[in-house]
């Protein structure tokens, strides 16, 4: 092939394959952005539990160290969200950086009148978990717009598993706040819900999930671990004003979530 014609032919191929590459790069970079909010999510709606546990176990300081690990995740989830896909979702990153300050002071403040005082009084805590709530929300609208602006939605079991896994900690803050007597009024995490709604929804979804067509037998033998421990504490989160068990149901709560978000990744990875 003459020299002249082999350099049409390049200029041919990099015209029609770079855009796809770039796309595809885009698109890489939304779903990673996308992940890490996420998790920034569920680690900013467990401070809130965290805090509950911490209250409510006496000032246990394995939930003082709960509560520290996971502002941690928080600020190093926040800190690796860097790159955004347009002008709206830069705002809306400014705003949650803003907000998460605050409420990360407030929240520090409370732990550490817990640690001296050994009490707080109810106003500053229903003030942290309307701030909570409110960090959730932004939290939402951030992860709309990266995916406006982004162009790319998250594939939809990914998806569906990722809001069992928010709805699984929303249920361990209300049943936490429950235990810590600090009451429903106050609870955190953007689902401001009767707690037996969450337990039923919850249910229901899971059995959607674990029946999903696209399972494979891996995937269904994950799903069907999720519902062995979800039915372990079931019973516990619907009466809840009986025989409260906050350790357990913190306990449970958290490997939950962690086999959600395990099954969340291989959805993720088939883009299922």
């Amino acid at each position: 092939m003459p020299s002249r014609m082999l350099a049409i032919a390049l200029s041919t191929l990099l015209a029609t394959t770079l855009p796809l590459f770039s796309a595809a790069a885009l698109a890489a970079d939304t779903a990673t952005s996308l992940l890490k909010l996420h998790q920034l999510r569920l680690a900013a709606q467990k401070t809130l539990g965290d805090f509950y546990m911490f209250n409510g176990m006496e000032g246990d300081q394995r939930y003082a160290r709960m509560i520290n690990e996971s502002q941690s995740e928080v600020n190093t989830h926040l800190s690796a969200l860097t790159e955004m896909p347009g002008e709206g979702a830069k705002a809306l990153r400014s705003q949650l950086d803003q907000h998460w300050q605050g409420y990360q002071a407030n929240l520090s403040n409370l732990t550490s009148a817990l640690k001296t005082q050994g009490y707080t009084d109810l106003q500053p805590v229903a003030d942290l978990a309307v701030r909570n709530q409110q960090l959730m929300a932004l939290s939402q609208a951030l992860y709309s717009k990266i995916q406006q602006e982004g162009s790319y939605s998250v594939p939809a079991l990914t998806q569906h598993s990722r809001e069992q896994s928010l709805l699984m900690q929303g249920i361990a803050v209300d049943y936490a706040s429950r235990s810590a007597s600090v009451g429903a009024t106050f609870m955190g995490g953007g689902d401001a819900r009767p707690i037996e709604d969450m337990v039923s929804e919850f249910a229901s979804t899971l059995a959607t999930l674990e029946n999903d067509s696209s399972n494979t037998p891996q995937l269904k033998q994950s799903w069907g671990e999720v519902a062995t421990k979800w039915r372990y504490i079931e019973n516990s989160l619907i009466n809840y004003n009986e025989n409260s068990v906050p350790f357990l149901v913190n306990k449970y709560s958290n490997t939950i979530i962690e086999g959600i978000e395990q099954i969340a990744t291989q959805y993720a990875a088939t883009s299922l």
